[in-house]
């Protein structure tokens, strides 16, 4: 059986597996998706690891272009994702304001922890240490930080712990497809983060054909109600 495998930001998860099995079940194939921070997914790519399809961030795929991993004219862009504030599910006290700068700082100072994908190596991540050190919180509620490989682990992490006023922040197509929590809201303009999440092929793929296939569902019409359903603006 065919296999195809994906190395992909968290971001697009949810995309993927909302088409997997149709997909698998036409073509008789099957999928292997590895879904993680965009930085440690773009280094598998240059050590090598197997891959078929790549989707990260676009300036990383074009990275991969330039050192000639993946091909040019296979670059499509799925779609746009704003980066967005999340809290549990089953929180019982009033959701935080964070619609300005001043409220955003205030809700993240009064939560006892602060869940966000790997500050170094995820798009989210990256972001949100930019916005703490722009609110010049980064050292005042550094021992506060929960930091996880994914947004999608950081929010099942937040979903899990006793303390219900916590807070996170990280990909609205993580936050919306994590069970236990909710979206409260975008960043503020002045600090907003909005992602093209890309994909390419790889030149080293064992099955350009299939995956140009799965590549023409997850940016065309097919997928689109997905897409926009899970938080991306397409």
């Amino acid at each position: 059986m065919i296999e195809i495998r994906v190395l992909s930001g968290g971001a697009a998860a949810g995309v993927v597996q909302g088409i997997q099995e149709n997909f698998e079940n036409t073509h008789q194939c099957k999928i292997n998706g590895t879904f993680s921070a965009v930085g440690a997914m773009r280094d598998l790519v240059l050590k090598g690891e197997p891959c078929d399809l790549v989707i990260l961030s676009k300036s990383l795929v074009n990275e991969l272009v330039v050192s000639g991993h993946v091909d040019a004219n296979s670059v499509r862009s799925l779609g746009i994702v704003p980066t967005g504030i999340a809290i549990p599910s089953k929180r019982t006290s009033p959701s935080p304001k964070i619609k300005t700068v001043d409220e955003l700082k205030e809700a993240f100072r009064s939560a006892p922890a602060l869940y966000f994908p790997d500050m170094e190596k995820s798009t989210a991540g990256i972001h949100f240490m930019k916005v703490m050190k722009t609110l010049g919180l980064d050292q005042e509620l550094a021992s506060r930080f929960k930091s996880f490989p994914n947004g999608a682990t950081a929010m099942a992490q937040m979903a899990l712990d006793p303390d219900t006023n916590v807070i996170g922040g990280t990909q609205t197509t993580e936050i919306n497809i994590c069970p236990g929590v909710d979206l409260i809201g975008l960043l503020p303009q002045e600090l907003e983060l909005n992602t093209d999440y890309t994909l390419g092929i790889c030149k080293s793929s064992k099955n350009p054909e299939m995956s140009k296939k799965l590549a023409d569902i997850l940016v065309g019409e097919q997928s689109i109600q997905i897409r926009q359903s899970i938080g991306y603006i397409v």
